[in-house]
């Protein structure tokens, strides 16, 4: 099995956020991906089975457990295709839907990718589960940004949104991990989506990703797509519109994702980013890949 890393959301192979792909993982197994993930350690990687045009079959695996959709490793794959074979489109059938994922290559050879969520969705929180999101998080409801309401959204995978009133309470991110460990197991949450809006387009994340044994992730496309459904849906922007989502600062891997948001209700969300190849594991120099502990750098405590 031959395994490719790629950062994605950034040209730097300094930041942005790393992936593992698999082109071909034909006659793969449950055990065998996930013990494959595991090893190399990165938040996700990715797992193809090729078919006919352009079509394949996706799996995502956490160093701890399958997810049901990655956006991260969704433009690394595609950027991992482009760079063997030249760029086009992909057809992508994932455990959470078709997904469309399309690249081009830059006049300076940087690979751009843009992929096409499934139909995104909203729900409330139940009360008592978002007091309990707070307790873990160690965050106070006079924290909160009162014009974003606090909502679960879907593009491929759930997500609680939870807007901070200020730049300063994001960046301060120090949860406990047991406590939010449990509470998204129990509710089958991906990632906690925690956002501040800097101005009408801009905004920037961080997401902790404990059920996959990382302590946060540096860039999250799903939760990115996740939301610009809630963003239309609640309509707190007026598509058709961009928004860019600035992550992985506070992790020293500043991410860069884009949001186009149709205006028809029900239309996936395009999520793009330009993605680099990374040097095997083990490797040195400037272009060597982070290690395991890459992405779980950051705050939690038992």
């Amino acid at each position: 099995m031959e395994i490719l890393r790629f950062a994605a959301f950034t040209t730097d192979p300094a930041g942005g956020n790393p992936a593992g792909v698999v082109l071909d993982a034909t006659g793969a197994d449950d055990a065998e991906m996930q013990r494959v993930a595991a090893e190399v350690g990165y938040s996700e990687t990715a797992f193809l089975v090729p078919g006919d045009a352009g079509h394949f079959t996706v799996r995502y695996f956490s160093p701890k457990a399958e997810v049901p959709f990655c956006g991260h490793a969704t433009i690394a794959s595609a950027a991992a295709y482009a760079e063997r074979h030249g760029p086009g489109v992909l057809y992508l059938s994932t455990p959470a839907g078709p997904v469309e994922v399309s690249t081009t290559v830059r006049a300076d050879g940087a690979i751009t990718a843009t992929l096409v969520s499934v139909e995104p969705r909203t729900q409330p929180i139940a009360a008592e589960d978002f007091a309990g999101l707070l307790d873990a998080l160690r965050w106070k409801s006079a924290d909160l940004a009162t014009a974003l309401p606090p909502r679960v959204a879907f593009a491929g995978a759930w997500h609680p949104i939870i807007a901070a009133g200020s730049r300063a309470r994001l960046a301060e991110l120090d949860y406990d991990m047991a406590a939010l460990t449990s509470l998204m197991a129990e509710r089958d949450w991906t990632t906690i989506n925690l956002v501040y809006r800097e101005s009408a387009q801009v905004f920037h994340a961080r997401n902790p990703f404990p059920p996959g044994g990382v302590v946060e992730d540096p860039a999250t496309g799903a939760a990115a797509a996740a939301l610009g459904g809630y963003l239309r849906e609640l309509g707190l922007v007026a598509p058709p519109t961009t928004v860019t989502v600035h992550q992985g600062q506070e992790m020293g891997r500043p991410s860069l994702l884009t949001l186009d948001i149709p205006a028809q209700s029900g239309t996936g969300i395009a999520v793009s980013g330009a993605a680099v190849s990374l040097a095997p594991l083990g490797a040195t120099g400037a272009g060597a890949a982070p290690g395991a502990g890459a992405a779980t750098r950051g705050r939690a405590s038992a």
